[in-house]
């Protein structure tokens, strides 16, 4: 272990996440490429720039969707090129530890095998350990209580609900909302209320710095668009009543799912998530008092971590440093597949 190189990667849908052993530390970059035709101009922070500001014939895309690989040439790139940067000489037999989506077919195994072992990215070892598992370890949840945890993580493109019991997961749900349908809502509340077309990298800093869920406390921001009627570019004043209209929109769905996957859970477990909390984690529960905003709407307390979107590639961390954690750990070979 000391002396081959071994990384931990949460391959999000909207940034890669990736740990080096060696170096002791988590690299983050934008899982994105931007192409030209056929030929690659960015990738990672540089293509994000590029997001909603390039022209025509410039094409930025993420080869992430709803938390699965969507292009399997593309993601690889996109892991090649972050591992170049944190390793310039790269070597060949890493040790890879993925994070990966619960009940995967065998088609979807064999992307993330293949991810690492493809055109630039060969001979290594993979390993693969599912996603609420992952967050859990790094929350400081015991896996092995017979009583049951519940692990919520509220991603970029989707919210992932799961159940963990003795071990092992023993129900989960994966709702198709996340942060990017809380722009996209904010986007919609704007065009609703100002006839005014803004960009989803503009709802976002909405979002960021005007989002409140509990706070009364009035804001406003200007910002530019494309005026609806006329096409032409305008300012305009936005109110935080609108962008947190926006965002409740898509939260209040991921909580009524919520509720719905708590009644439908055993009784004594959920005493018990009741009485423990439910764990919560993700990219978007940055969002100032989520965590009581969800508890008036489900009647569950919930613990809100710190970690946010690193929480996954942490428990890979805690996995890679503890050999007696690597139970967890999966490892996937071509036969396997």
């Amino acid at each position: 272990m000391l002396f081959e190189k071994t990384y931990g990667i949460d391959l999000g849908s909207s940034s890669v996440k990736v740990y080096s052993f060696f170096r002791n530390k988590t690299y983050i970059e934008k899982n994105m490429i931007a192409s030209k035709g056929r030929k690659i101009i960015a990738m990672g922070n540089e293509a994000y720039e590029m997001f909603e500001k390039s022209p025509t014939d410039i094409t930025v895309t993420t080869p992430m969707i709803f938390g699965m690989i969507a292009n399997l040439e593309l993601q690889e790139i996109v892991l090649y090129s972050m591992i170049r940067k944190i390793d310039h000489i790269l070597g060949i037999g890493a040790v890879m530890y993925f994070t990966v989506p619960l009940d995967m077919t065998a088609v979807e195994k064999r992307a993330y095998f293949h991810v690492a072992n493809g055109h630039w990215l060969k001979k290594n070892r993979v390993f693969m350990v599912e996603a609420p598992i992952a967050d859990a370890l790094a929350m400081g949840v015991n896996l092995e209580d017979p009583e049951g945890n519940m692990i919520v993580n509220i991603g970029a493109q989707s919210t992932e609900v799961s159940i963990i019991t003795g071990g092992k997961i023993i129900i989960s749900k994966k709702i198709p909302l996340g942060g990017r349908q809380m722009n996209e809502s904010i986007c919609s509340e704007i065009r609703k209320r100002y006839n005014l077309q803004i960009g989803t990298r503009t709802a976002k800093r909405l979002k960021v710095v005007m989002g409140r869920l509990s706070d009364q406390k009035k804001g406003v921001r200007k910002v530019v668009g494309i005026d609806c009627i006329s096409g032409l570019p305008r300012e305009e004043v936005i109110s935080s009543y609108v962008v947190n209209d926006g965002i409740m929109n898509c939260l209040n769905e991921i909580a009524a799912e919520m509720k719905t996957f708590l009644e439908r859970i055993p009784p004594q477990i959920s005493y018990h998530i009741a009485k423990q909390g439910i764990y919560i984690t993700g990219g978007s529960t940055r969002l100032p008092y989520i965590d009581q905003y969800l508890a008036s709407y489900t009647g569950f307390t919930f613990n809100l971590s710190d970690l946010y979107e690193t929480s996954a590639v942490t428990g890979l961390e805690k996995i890679i440093r503890d050999k007696d954690l690597r139970k967890w750990a999966v490892p996937v070979t071509q036969r396997k597949l």
